[in-house]
């Protein structure tokens, strides 16, 4: 399937899904990426905010789990520039006071700055993922470009409401393919 079709296709369901769907699969991703032993390894995991009109996973049981239970994980988040094209990443502590910026997005203020390089791991949103590790978000490249800047050692782990599709079409070597990626029912693996 092509990247276009899958996400016309993936904002429809989401749109179609009940509030109670999507808590309930957000809630799921979570405890399927908890059952995973290397997060104790991990120093600093950047998480995406999820953007609520577009009924994004929410990651905030991941965020405060995190806090709860592994409070040496440092909790990075993503900053959109006024370029319109680029991230920057901000500390997020329980402290930390949030604003939504003009995407509806919301991004922390008066934070420290975090390298992409001081990264560990990246939770990354998407639409659709195939089974050899390829994703499709919302077509701007804001990862891809943010992915290029992280450590070559650099998790990147999606975060999908729903499993696979077997193929996407038009995947092309410049794209960022994930290492594995947490379902409602089970994480897959990718071999790079």
């Amino acid at each position: 399937m092509l990247k276009s079709d899958l996400r016309r296709q993936m904002l429809a369901w989401r749109r179609a899904m009940s509030d109670l769907d999507l808590v309930t699969r957000s809630q799921q991703v979570a405890e399927q990426l908890f059952k995973e032993t290397y997060l104790t390894r991990l120093r600093a995991v950047h998480v995406f905010l999820p953007i609520q009109r577009q009924r994004e996973l929410d990651t905030w049981a991941i965020i405060r789990r995190f806090w709860r239970e592994f409070p040496q994980v440092r909790i990075v988040v993503p900053v959109m520039q006024e370029d319109g094209l680029s991230l920057r990443h901000y500390l997020l502590t329980p402290q930390t006071e949030l604003a939504e910026n003009a995407w509806d997005v919301p991004e922390p203020l008066n934070a420290e700055e975090v390298a992409p390089q001081e990264l560990d791991a990246v939770l990354l949103p998407l639409l659709a993922f195939d089974e050899a590790g390829n994703r499709v978000g919302y077509g701007k490249g804001f990862y891809d470009r943010f992915l290029q800047q992280c450590r070559s050692d650099v998790l990147r782990i999606g975060l999908s409401l729903e499993d696979p599709v077997l193929r996407i079409a038009d995947a092309w070597e410049g794209d960022v393919r994930l290492h594995a990626c947490v379902t409602p029912t089970r994480v897959w693996r990718f071999e790079q």
